[in-house]
């Protein structure tokens, strides 16, 4: 091999200088145009993208969820009827997206690599307040796109090792970060899931009574908002339901959510929850 072979078949001198464990601040210094936040539509311009809908969390005694619906629309038409909005992000962590999912998507898949760079790099994972900053960080970068009406807004659940308990953090399109008490939901629907919730919801619930009060939930935006994608008994389409508590985060399999939303919709057939026939 020449000199001139091998000195090619090296990594580029940035990725050999030691920097921040932050990924994305590398990412942004080396190949800005990568960064999600980096595209801009020109002055004036409007796109038609599907966007994501109702995301709601809950904390029980031990842990959190986090789940989502599964459709996304178009203006009035069903882009998608089976979209993953709820996706891990590392072993105690996971994010719901709201809002226009190509970009929201993206930056999930960031977010990820972002977590994984700290651990591998630091030798620890990160606080959950620390991991809920970081995502903070990521969509003030996407401000630009958002006041193009691209905007991203996910709920960010997660499992405190320091406290032993579920915590929830909301956000604004500008990047301010909240922390949520006891419930939350971001979306079209959010409105109908957080009342449904804040009448079955109960600080003592553990993880199953939990998890019925966030499929009541859904179900109530789903049927009060055409946005939101209720359970598709046809094509078998439910909910995604993530656990996240000491043993880490998991997904409900799909036959016990089967099971778990047959039960709310027999539930329901004599009792619709207040909606008028």
């Amino acid at each position: 091999m020449s000199r001139g072979e091998a000195d090619d078949a090296r990594l580029p001198a940035a990725f050999l200088r030691s920097g921040s464990s932050s990924f994305s601040e590398f990412l942004t210094s080396h190949a800005p145009h990568l960064v999600p936040s980096a595209r801009q539509l020109p002055p004036g311009a409007t796109i038609d993208a599907p966007h994501g809908t109702t995301i709601v969390a809950a904390t029980f005694a031990g842990g959190v969820l986090l789940a989502g619906d599964r459709r996304a629309t178009m203006g009035n038409v069903i882009a998608n009827r089976d979209m993953q909005k709820v996706f891990t992000t590392d072993e105690y962590s996971a994010v719901g997206i709201a809002g226009t999912a190509g970009i929201a998507i993206e930056l999930v898949k960031l977010f990820q690599v972002e977590l994984e760079h700290y651990e591998k790099i630091e030798g620890a994972l990160l606080s959950l307040e620390g991991k809920a900053n970081r995502l903070a960080t990521m969509i003030r970068g996407n401000l630009g796109m958002a006041m193009q009406g691209l905007a991203v807004v996910p709920l960010f659940a997660g499992f405190d090792l320091d406290t032993g308990t579920g915590r929830i953090f909301s956000y604004d399109v500008t990047g301010g970060c909240y922390e949520e008490h006891g419930h939350h939901s971001v979306g079209s629907g959010s409105f109908f899931a957080r009342g449904s919730m804040k009448k079955l919801w109960q600080p003592d619930h553990d993880e199953t009574p939990a998890v019925h009060t966030v499929l009541e939930a859904l179900y109530d935006a789903a049927d009060d908002d055409s946005a939101t994608g209720g359970p598709d008994l046809t094509r078998r389409i439910w909910p995604t339901v993530a656990v996240l508590d000491a043993s880490g985060a998991r997904f409900l399999p799909e036959d016990d959510l089967a099971r778990k939303v047959e039960q709310v919709l027999a539930g329901r057939r004599g009792d619709p929850g207040g909606a008028v026939r």
